[in-house]
């Protein structure tokens, strides 16, 4: 009886293991296949990180979260997330002393026929473009940096997958060992098979 349940359990040990495996293998492809995707799409905006000049004049908190990729082509989601919210939205918050598209957008709306012609008029029209085109790009950014953080989770569960898998697969087989002796010990179905063949 006990060699049986020993059995019973280290064989759903290692059915587990081969899930796990054939989840790993999936996780591994994800986390490949993400992480060229995003380098690609990433890597055709042609998009260098700024450095000097360009740094210096953001805000400390920006320039400092930015120094680390200066002057390098932003193709990984850390550098696009980083580009996103330290350089287009500084620039975006400067133009629009802190006002977002949808405030700017409603001034705008609001203006006559005659104030949108006006100097003041342009100028809102033009900002409130700039803080579109912003948005535009820094949602674009964010959305790569967001497939790059699955592809890293996609490579923790891999790894995660094949260690599990490897444990599984040493303790069912051991426990197969172990209820093989069991049944040696109790005359079981190997003991059995031997008195036969002798």
């Amino acid at each position: 009886m006990r060699a049986s349940f020993d059995k019973l359990i280290s064989w759903t040990g290692v059915l587990l293991a081969v899930f796990l495996l054939v989840a790993g293998g999936l996780a591994t492809y994800a986390y490949v296949y993400i992480g060229n995707e995003v380098e690609t799409q990433l890597g055709m905006q042609d998009i260098t990180m700024p450095e000097g000049k360009a740094l210096d004049s953001l805000p400390p908190a920006d320039k400092a979260a930015l120094e680390p990729y200066a002057g390098s082509p932003m193709d990984t989601g850390p550098e696009a997330r980083a580009y996103a919210d330290h350089y287009i939205l500084a620039h975006m918050n400067a133009a629009s002393g802190g006002q977002t598209y949808e405030e700017v957008s409603g001034n705008y709306q609001a203006m006559s026929t005659e104030q949108k012609a006006s100097p003041d008029g342009v100028k809102q029209a033009a900002l409130r473009n700039t803080l579109f085109q912003g948005n535009t790009l820094r949602g674009l950014l964010l959305y790569g940096a967001a497939f790059a953080t699955m592809g890293t989770i996609a490579g923790i569960a891999a790894i995660g997958a094949f260690v599990g898998a490897v444990v599984l697969l040493v303790l069912g087989f051991l426990g197969l060992r172990h209820a093989r002796r069991i049944e040696r010990a109790t005359g079981g179905p190997a003991m059995t098979s031997q008195t036969t063949t002798a």
